[in-house]
């Protein structure tokens, strides 16, 4: 029977835990350049494989797809207070969405990426969560749009999320990288002020371990 799981991050089991890992290095091998973000919506962190991967200050929530124990697919929701236009803002985003590779072509990945969109609007799926979040925001590889559309989210029209932090940014438009910003707006106030978040610079700055998702 397959299951939608969440847990904090720190708190998910250590077999689940080691899994996810797994599934990161499948799709992402280690030798892989670490300047590049692990995934389309990812963390740059490494980690042994009983340990979390991304910063605590970003309160991680891993979402999984498991049968009978075993993970099929997986993602962790990060969040983060960010101030745009002169607004504040409680952002979330998706970081390091995986399928594994014998489960691919299921629609596993689509149906978690879709709970997840529903899980930070706050639509109540039975799971533990209080996101409270006004938007959703992340970045995605370009051949990925259609995908990530499919389950909810939206292209950001030119919008550029700054990643890193102000001393060192870590920008979705640098040289080598084909990102397009996705998002969906939850609150009222996001509501009202979506179209400010089109063709902008957008200051996330997660750090330097979660460099950008």
């Amino acid at each position: 029977m397959v299951q939608l799981l969440t847990f904090p991050e720190a708190a998910t089991p250590p077999e689940l835990r080691r899994q996810i890992h797994a599934l990161h290095d499948e799709a992402w091998p280690p030798a892989d350049d670490p300047a590049e973000p692990r995934t389309d919506a990812s963390t740059t962190a490494t980690a042994d494989d009983d340990q979390p991967h991304h910063d605590p200050a970003l309160h991680p929530v891993a979402m999984l797809l498991v049968d009978n124990g075993t993970v099929l697919a997986a993602l962790d929701i990060l969040s983060k207070p960010i101030v745009h236009a002169g607004h504040h803002y409680r952002a979330g985003g998706l970081s390091a969405v995986v399928t594994r590779r014998a489960a691919r072509g299921q629609g596993h990945g689509r149906h978690l990426v879709a709970a997840a969109h529903k899980a930070m609007t706050g639509s109540d799926l039975g799971l533990d969560l209080d996101l409270d979040l006004d938007l959703g925001i992340f970045t995605c590889d370009r051949p990925l749009q259609h995908f990530y559309e499919s389950a909810g989210w939206h292209a950001l029209p030119g919008t550029v999320l700054l990643g890193g932090t102000p001393q060192a940014p870590f920008p979705s438009d640098q040289p080598g990288f084909d990102k397009v910003t996705m998002a969906d707006f939850f609150s009222p106030a996001a509501r009202r002020d979506r179209t400010a978040f089109h063709h902008t610079r957008l200051a996330l700055y997660p750090g330097d371990i979660d460099r950008l998702w």
